[in-house]
């Protein structure tokens, strides 16, 4: 075939169909100088069979009806069937004709067609190669599993994760039971979704795993694909970052009982001293016992909690934060019908801060900007960042009912507070522990709070 089509290559167009015309005059020129003696007008096939690669249909029946007419003026046979062999030769000479030129077009075409498989297999390899390459380099575990719940591929890590061998052909039941449930039960639908389970390894350590998973049908039935990551340590360090806040708080919150019962011991002395002038009530046993009872437990609130560990300063990106604080509180308010302005700058300097306290301190302003605003008209919460020289000041401004007594709002125990009112009182505890301040600005309407923190300079970034 490429023989074929390389003597019918569009470079060799001109050259030969100029043979193709010298040929047709030569040979027209020796049948009527051999006229008398023999007819040579089957030769006419050779220049037709030259040009029929490169003209279109109707110039190949016209060269072929040009050649029919030259055989027949220069042949010998009786003038009564002329006009029945030029009809014949015609046919015949298009024919040859046609024939060449759809065997180059169809021969073109399949070339072209074979040149796109190729080249589709070529890309198909490329595309496999990089898809295994990248299967091969995850650091996540990839697993393919069949119908019956064995696995058919896993990559290194997935070796790594869950056997520390091969993998392939065992069962998945072993390491993880929920896939092979999810393979058994549901061989027939067509998930695409994640979830989280206890995954076991080979050793029989147990591990918390987060699976993404989709099934998919082949030739060979229903299979599952995954990409399988151990959380265990993410969990374990939640859950310490978590307990240490939760410790935090409640010394912060043991302080502030021991405070207010420390000042109503005070009073109660007060009290105890000036019944003590009444002669008739100074004798009692019961009025003595009181006044040891009173002194025993203002010795008990004197006894100081062991401090809390100052969290180690850190340089904080308000950028990341700002972002999990979207997906906190968007839908919640969402949910609620209120509207949150974000209005923070696309860049923000370094400040020094803790990351999970941040977060605790502004979903609590956001929790108590969405109780205030629940039965006013407009409900819009709006979330300012600026930057003021060394500081960078957060503020929620919200249109809800406002503060009535702002001198008390950082007071645990204050009347009217929703539960017992150490809300605030922890969060400005928390801010100030590294460093910051949380204020109140009063506004004319509704209440802004401003969280001021301080830029963080040559400090190691907490992420």
């Amino acid at each position: 075939m490429n023989d074929l089509l390389s003597v019918y290559a569009p470079k060799h167009r001109a050259p030969l169909l100029i043979l193709a015309g010298l040929l047709i005059v030569a040979i027209a020129a020796i049948d009527w100088v051999t006229k008398p003696y023999v007819s040579l007008g089957f030769l006419y096939l050779f220049p037709i069979m030259l040009a029929g690669g490169f003209l279109k249909r109707s110039q190949t029946i016209a060269v072929a009806l040009a050649c029919a007419v030259l055989q027949e003026a220069f042949s010998n046979l009786p003038g009564s069937e002329a006009f029945i062999r030029l009809m014949l030769g015609s046919a015949g000479f298009a024919g040859t004709g046609l024939f060449i030129s759809e065997l180059i077009r169809n021969r073109q075409i399949v070339l072209r067609h074979v040149n796109e498989l190729e080249e589709q297999e070529r890309l198909r390899r490329d595309a496999e190669q990089e898809l295994q390459s990248l299967v091969d380099t995850s650091p996540a575990a990839i697993i393919t599993i069949d119908w019956s719940g064995r696995v058919v591929l896993a990559n290194e890590a997935a070796h790594r994760l869950l056997a520390s061998g091969a993998l392939r052909g065992q069962t998945i039941r072993s390491y993880l039971p929920s896939l092979h449930t999810i393979v058994q039960t549901h061989s027939a639908k067509v998930l695409r979704t994640t979830l989280q389970c206890r995954g076991q390894r080979r050793s029989g350590e147990a591990f918390l795993a987060g699976v993404w998973f989709s099934t998919y049908t082949t030739l060979d039935g229903p299979r599952l694909a995954a990409i399988v990551v151990d959380l265990s340590d993410d969990l374990r360090n939640r859950e310490d970052l978590s307990f240490e806040h939760l410790l935090r708080s409640t010394r912060i919150l043991m302080s502030a009982v021991a405070h207010e019962i420390r000042n109503l011991c005070s009073a109660a002395l007060v009290v105890h001293r000036n019944l003590a002038q009444i002669k008739e009530v100074q004798q009692n046993e019961d009025f003595q016992a009181l006044r040891t009872l009173i002194q025993s437990l203002e010795t008990v609130l004197s006894l100081e909690l062991q401090p809390s560990p100052t969290p180690r300063a850190a340089a904080v990106e308000l950028t990341s934060v700002f972002d999990e604080m979207r997906v906190l509180i968007d839908a919640a308010y969402g949910e609620s019908q209120m509207e949150i302005d974000w209005r923070v700058p696309e860049t923000l300097p370094l400040v020094l801060a803790e990351r999970y306290g941040l977060i605790q301190v502004f979903l609590n302003l956001a929790k108590n900007s969405q109780r205030a605003m629940q039965t006013t008209e407009t409900k819009r919460l709006r979330v300012i960042v600026t930057e003021e020289g060394q500081t960078v000041s957060i503020r929620f401004e919200d249109t809800g009912i406002g503060v009535e007594s702002p001198e008390g709002l950082f007071h645990p125990f204050q009347a009217g507070a929703v539960s017992t009112g150490l809300g605030l009182y922890v969060s400005r505890a928390i801010v100030r522990g590294f460093g910051g301040d949380l204020v109140y600005e009063a506004r004319p309407h509704g209440c802004c709070f401003n969280i001021v923190l301080a830029v963080a300079v040559g400090v190691e970034v907490n992420a």
